[in-house]
């Protein structure tokens, strides 16, 4: 009961913030507090939608609390603070830092960590391998602007490494239309290709420690990465103007302490040339158990993909789920999930 009246009181005081100018460490502090009292994504983003800033916020500041636990909802909402934000003086506050890890705990050595990678190397270069065929439902609310346009329910097929993806529903109404024709933002890539990017040695990324987190129930090592455009094969396709290009990119990873299985992972395009109508991307990928024909496998459960042009700012909240092993005569359920909120860590 008193955690009950704790979070109704943080409730009341994002609502009194959100009448007047915050500060930014104020901010930072608020939303600590949402992550410490595991308050729902969705009214935290909903609290930070109305809120207004005295100060810039910068996009570090988003990243490090990303990394603590901050749901996909309530991070694109301090995107668009960040954007109304930029000509905002900037916040004369020390830089924005994950909580100190236990002094129990430090940091792994720098041995220890390269051996971490090397290990989440091994098992992303290897996922795809090691994946049975199956098919799942794939439910994808789509927004622009804030507002949500479509709802489009795919029949995906995962067969000897491939994925294909059948449309059969838009916003609850049957249709044949090909799944790449829907016009709008769309998304492939979540089983394995994004992952494999990351950590293929050819991408040549640079990882760097950043925290220790718990992650729905696993302790988890959190690292940085980034990748230049000469090593980048991550491609952003703009579908009006035909305009394709292949970005930098940063992002961080939660590698599993048990077994370095990835667990999470986003990924931000970097200087986004100004002739591309896309002027900032980004996309968040997080992975669960689930059982196959009684076998565990760790299979995408959600991700968010960003895109922020001139014209819009479009946004895809996807679920995965239901999902069965393969064959011939497989059918398929397609219900929805039974939340859309996303799980809390």
């Amino acid at each position: 009961m008193r955690l009950r009246v704790w979070i109704m009181t943080l409730v009341v005081c994002f609502g009194a913030v959100a009448q007047t100018a915050t500060p930014v460490d104020q901010l930072v502090q608020f939303m600590r507090s949402a992550i410490q009292s595991k308050q729902r994504d969705a009214e935290v983003a909903a609290y930070v939608s109305r809120m207004k800033l005295s100060q810039k916020l910068e996009d570090r500041v988003i990243e490090e609390l990303q990394t603590e636990g901050l749901g996909p909802r309530t991070v694109a909402a301090l995107r668009k603070l960040s954007e109304s934000s930029a000509n905002l003086p900037p916040a004369e506050m020390k830089k924005i830092e994950p909580p100190a890890p236990k002094a129990e705990e430090p940091p792994p050595p720098a041995a220890k960590q390269k051996q971490v990678i090397e290990a989440a190397r091994d098992y992303a270069l290897n996922y795809s391998k090691g994946l049975p065929n199956f098919i799942c439902a794939q439910s994808t609310k789509r927004f622009d602007n804030g507002h949500m346009y479509d709802n489009v329910l795919a029949k995906l097929t995962y067969y000897e490494q491939r994925e294909k993806y059948d449309t059969i529903m838009v916003n609850d109404k049957l249709t044949s239309k090909a799944y790449d024709s829907l016009g709008g933002s769309i998304s492939t890539g979540e089983f394995g290709s994004m992952l494999h990017g990351i950590f293929d040695p050819e991408s040549d990324a640079q990882f760097s420690w950043s925290a220790w987190r718990e992650v729905r129930g696993h302790k988890a090592y959190v690292f940085k990465f980034v990748v230049d455009r000469e090593h980048s094969r991550w491609q952003i396709e703009d579908k009006q103007s035909n305009m394709k290009i292949t970005p930098a990119y940063s992002g961080f990873v939660w590698i599993d302490v048990k077994d370095n299985s990835v667990l999470e992972f986003t990924m931000k395009a970097l200087d986004l040339p100004s002739s591309f109508p896309i002027n900032a991307a980004d996309s968040h990928l997080k992975y669960d158990t689930v059982e196959i024909s009684g076998i565990p496998f760790v299979l995408p459960s959600q991700a968010i993909m960003h895109l922020v042009s001139a014209r819009d700012d479009q946004k895809n909240e996807i679920t995965f789920h239901n999902y069965q092993k393969y064959s011939a005569n497989a059918t398929l359920k397609f219900d929805e999930p039974a939340s859309d909120t996303p799980p809390k860590k």
